[in-house]
C-alpha cells in the first residue's frame, strides 16, 4: 500500500486502519510489539487511539531503526511463529499441571485406619485438633491378645480415662487420626495399619512385634461442658 505519514495521518487524509496497516508492512516487528500495535489488524485498530497510531507513525518516522530489515520476517510469519511458540509454552504448562497432578495422586497417603462405630455418641460434636480428651481403650492384636487398656486392667474405682490433646503427635498416628472423626460419647473399634501405629519398630515392651496391625475398642468421653 502507499506510505503514510504522520501529518497526512493527522490531518484525516488516511484511515486509523489504513495507518496500522501501513505500520504492519513496513516496521520492524519489535517496534510493532513496542507499539502495542502487533496483532490481527482488526482487532489492534479496534483497540487502539488516533493518538497512539499517531505516535507510532511519529517515532516511526524518526528512527531508521523502526523499520524492517530485508531479512526480517514479515508480520503474518512472526504472528504464526508467536502463536506457535505460545500454544507450545501452553501445552508444556498443561503437560506439568498433569505431572504434578498425578505425582500428587501417586504420593497420596492412603488413611491408615478403619472405624467401625459400635455406640453412636450423644453429640454430633467432635473434638478439634489440640483439645485434650478423655479416652476409654482396650488394645488388641489381631489374635486377641490384650497388650493394654484402662478399662480391663485396673480395679472399677482406680479406673482413669487417659487423657491428652488429641492430633498433637502424643500418641500414635491412628489414634491421632481416628479420634478427629469421632463424636464424644462415640464408641468404636479402630483397626489401624501398622504404619499408623508402631511401624518397623513395633513396642516390645507391650508386647507389639514390628509391622503389627492393632485393633482397638475406644470410647471418647464427653467433656461436662457439653450439655446432652
Amino acid at each position: 500500500m502507499a506510505a503514510v505519514s504522520a501529518e497526512a495521518f493527522k490531518s484525516d487524509k488516511c484511515t486509523k486502519k489504513e495507518a496500522i496497516q501501513f505500520l504492519q508492512e513496513n516496521a520492524a516487528v519489535k517496534f510493532l510489539q513496542d507499539q502495542k500495535l502487533f496483532g490481527k489488524l482488526a482487532s489492534i485498530a479496534k483497540g487502539s487511539s488516533k493518538d497512539k497510531v499517531l505516535t507510532a507513525l511519529e517515532k516511526f518516522e524518526s528512527d531508521p531503526e523502526a523499520r524492517k530489515g530485508d531479512d526480517e520476517t514479515d508480520l503474518n510469519a512472526a504472528l504464526e511463529a508467536t502463536k506457535a511458540l505460545k500454544l507450545k509454552e501452553a501445552e508444556e504448562k498443561k503437560a506439568e499441571k498433569e505431572a504434578a497432578k498425578e505425582e500428587a495422586l501417586a504420593n497420596a497417603e492412603k488413611v491408615g485406619f478403619t472405624k467401625k462405630i459400635i455406640k453412636k455418641g450423644k453429640t454430633h460434636m467432635k473434638p478439634d485438633k489440640g483439645s485434650v480428651v478423655a479416652v476409654w481403650y482396650t488394645g488388641k492384636l489381631e489374635d486377641g491378645t490384650v497388650f493394654d487398656s484402662n478399662v480391663e486392667n485396673a480395679r472399677k474405682k482406680e479406673r482413669k480415662a487417659l487423657k491428652f490433646k488429641v492430633g498433637t503427635g502424643l500418641v500414635i498416628r491412628g489414634w491421632d487420626e481416628a479420634l478427629l472423626t469421632m463424636c464424644y460419647g462415640e464408641k468404636a473399634e479402630i483397626n489401624i495399619d501398622p504404619d499408623w501405629a508402631y511401624g518397623k519398630k513395633g513396642n516390645p515392651e507391650a508386647g507389639i512385634q514390628p509391622n503389627t496391625r492393632l485393633i482397638f475398642e475406644v470410647e471418647l468421653e464427653t467433656p461436662v461442658n457439653i450439655g446432652v
